[in-house]
């Protein structure tokens, strides 16, 4: 067991519901766990570790929180961390063109060993922004699994499903073997813990039929969720109803996916309309909002208000590097905050502290572990990250929420700690040797250009 006691924060923003936040406060964590909350010089690490955690005199590690603030953990709820090495590759495209530019650099390099370094570097660069779980989903699962936790980010994923061979060449049967395997990938890992999560990537590239099928298959799972891609675009709308007679989320329920047996997660879900936003709201559909990458590619402009008063659950996610370029969270939050007014046409249409829950512990409910993590609370993991307040942009402070939001940026968060597991320490990742990952990453990622330049799409 482990202890470590942030001293003397400045702020400790809270997120929950009653969107308390505590001025110059002690937290201790013990055994991966939030173990007390008190003001700042009042907690005694050894005694009070010794009566909640059974620690006795084992030494606990003191990190400074003066001039800090101290909050939950992001979570990016839709984003595929290996493409951090296609970055840049798939410009001034819409989604039809920026999918034939990335499959065809997919299959030229993206094997299990690529996959797993791009997954290293997406976990670094997330983690270094304050982001402490992904929902991720990516060609050869669990290579991308073993590059995502060897960097100590809890990162949940699992086998993704093409009808076609895909970038990865897979036949289907081969997924299906896959799929049968992947309970227990985290335990074999040794990362944070996750759910088991299944990835069909849409209903335009895998059919009713073998959705399914797919939901049969993981009937025996203690754990699993549905991530897949749903609405993105007005033209996979199109081209569903073409195909189906049936929206994206209604192909989805005729599945079984809506039955109340699993958290379901899809990625975007900008065009919902009437009928499919009551429908996700009555059966507890999270809807993972990535306007970066919604915006870039001219997908649309999600109406967060609409959403949010139909009673649909709202997360926010990234997207992969080849479609928003970076995976800044609080980029995403920004974007979602504006978004949200300018849809709405109101300046108090949505307030910073829900974006920041949706952030945080919407995504963690969005998977079933809200119970887990994303708020500051006594009992729950110590997914918890700091970030420096002795900076221009974050001085004086008035509305801590709003502050967050639009003004905050990643390069202010100092350290994250995964599970009370301290991952990056003043900006630096404690885990990984950076430098040469990253130069690893840019040798790779010549090849990848190499390969999107010669390879013809799949």
């Amino acid at each position: 067991m482990t202890r470590t006691l942030l001293a003397g924060c400045a702020y400790v923003v809270t997120l929950d519901e009653s969107a308390s936040v505590l001025r110059d406060a002690d937290v201790l964590i013990a055994d991966g766990r939030i173990a007390a909350i008190a003001p700042a010089g009042t907690l005694d690490p050894a005694a009070t570790v010794g009566r909640v955690g059974g620690l006795g005199s084992v030494g606990a590690q003191r990190v400074d929180g003066r001039r800090r603030l101290l909050m939950p953990g992001l979570v990016n709820l839709h984003t595929h961390a290996s493409m951090t090495l296609l970055r840049g590759l798939a410009e001034d495209v819409d989604l039809g063109g920026f999918l034939t530019r990335v499959f065809a650099a997919e299959g030229a390099v993206m094997d299990p060993a690529t996959v797993e370094l791009g997954a290293r570097l997406g976990a670094l660069e997330s983690l270094r922004g304050g982001t402490t779980t992904m929902l991720d989903m990516y060609l050869h699962a669990e290579a991308a699994h073993a590059g995502a936790v060897a960097a100590g980010i809890r990162h949940a994923t699992g086998p993704v499903f093409f009808d076609s061979p895909g970038p990865d060449g897979l036949t289907w049967d081969a997924r299906l073997d896959a799929l049968a395997a992947w309970p227990g990938v985290n335990d074999r890992a040794g990362g944070p813990k996750t759910p088991d999560v299944l990835c069909p990537h849409s209903t335009y590239l895998v059919s009713p039929t073998h959705l399914a099928e797919l939901r049969h298959a993981v009937r025996g799972w203690s754990h699993p969720v549905l991530h897949t891609h749903a609405s993105e675009t007005a033209a996979e709308n199109a081209q569903v109803a073409t195909a189906y007679g049936r929206t994206p989320l209604q192909v989805l329920a005729d599945a079984g996916f809506l039955d109340g047996g699993m958290p379901v997660v899809i990625g975007h879900g900008v065009h919902l309309g009437d009928a499919d936003r009551a429908l996700a709201a009555a059966t507890g559909v999270t809807v993972a909002h990535c306007p970066g990458s919604n915006l870039k590619l001219a997908s649309g402009a999600l109406s967060w208000n609409e959403y949010r008063d139909t009673g649909v659950r709202l997360g926010i996610g990234t997207d992969g590097c080849s479609s928003s370029n970076d995976l800044d969270m609080w980029s995403a939050m920004r974007l979602a905050a504006l978004l949200a007014r300018l849809t709405a046409g109101r300046p108090d249409a949505t307030t910073s502290h829900e974006i920041l829950r949706a952030a945080t512990v919407g995504g963690a409910r969005a998977v079933g572990m809200a119970d887990e993590f994303g708020t500051v609370e006594v009992g729950k993991q110590a997914d918890l990250i700091l970030l420096d307040l002795d900076q221009p942009h974050l001085t004086p402070v008035h509305d801590v929420h709003a502050l967050l939001v639009f003004a905050a940026g990643r390069g202010d968060v100092t350290d994250v700690f995964v599970a009370g597991r301290r991952v990056v320490a003043d900006r630096r990742s404690t885990l990984l040797d950076e430098a040469d990952l990253l130069a690893r990453c840019r040798e790779r990622g010549a090849e990848a250009r190499r390969g999107a330049a010669t390879a013809g799409p799949r």
